[in-house]
């Protein structure tokens, strides 16, 4: 009887916080390939896929600037997004404010921010020739 009793109250604490943990936050990998071409006021595309949990999501991204940009580039991002409840969070529209460039082969890295507050930092190559130092905004749409 007494086995029974303890089984009837650590179950349920056992249930409660192994439930509980599902909706913590966590961190996912993200790989995007996107290209963009600009002058004065810019634009692309592209796409990804966010590991998430041991899962992945494939998504789609198109972006704008505005401000102090000219060129085209192909860029290959990858890094983190963090903040994360569960895979719709990280939908949505992304903005920075940043300035970089490349010249034929740089290297370069954004931070993102969404209405969710998952937040993007990403990195890796460019190819091409751009110039740019303009407010950025990017809307991810999970496929």
């Amino acid at each position: 009887m007494l086995k029974l009793a303890l089984r009837l109250i650590v179950l349920p604490i056992f249930a409660v916080t192994f439930s509980s943990s599902s909706f913590a936050q966590a961190t996912g990998h993200v790989q995007v390939k996107f290209v963009k071409a600009a002058l004065l006021v810019g634009g692309g595309g592209g796409s990804g896929v966010l590991t998430l949990r041991g899962r992945h999501y494939p998504f789609i991204v198109s972006g704008f600037s505005l401000g102090v940009a000219a060129g085209a580039s192909t860029s290959w991002l990858e890094g983190s997004a963090s903040g994360i409840r569960q895979a719709s969070d990280f939908a949505g529209s992304y903005t920075a404010v940043g300035a970089g460039g490349a010249f034929v082969g740089g290297a370069g890295g954004i931070n993102l921010r969404n209405e969710n507050g998952v937040v993007l930092n990403l990195k890796g190559p460019k190819a091409g020739l751009e110039f740019a130092a303009n407010v950025s905004g990017l809307t991810i749409s999970l496929k």
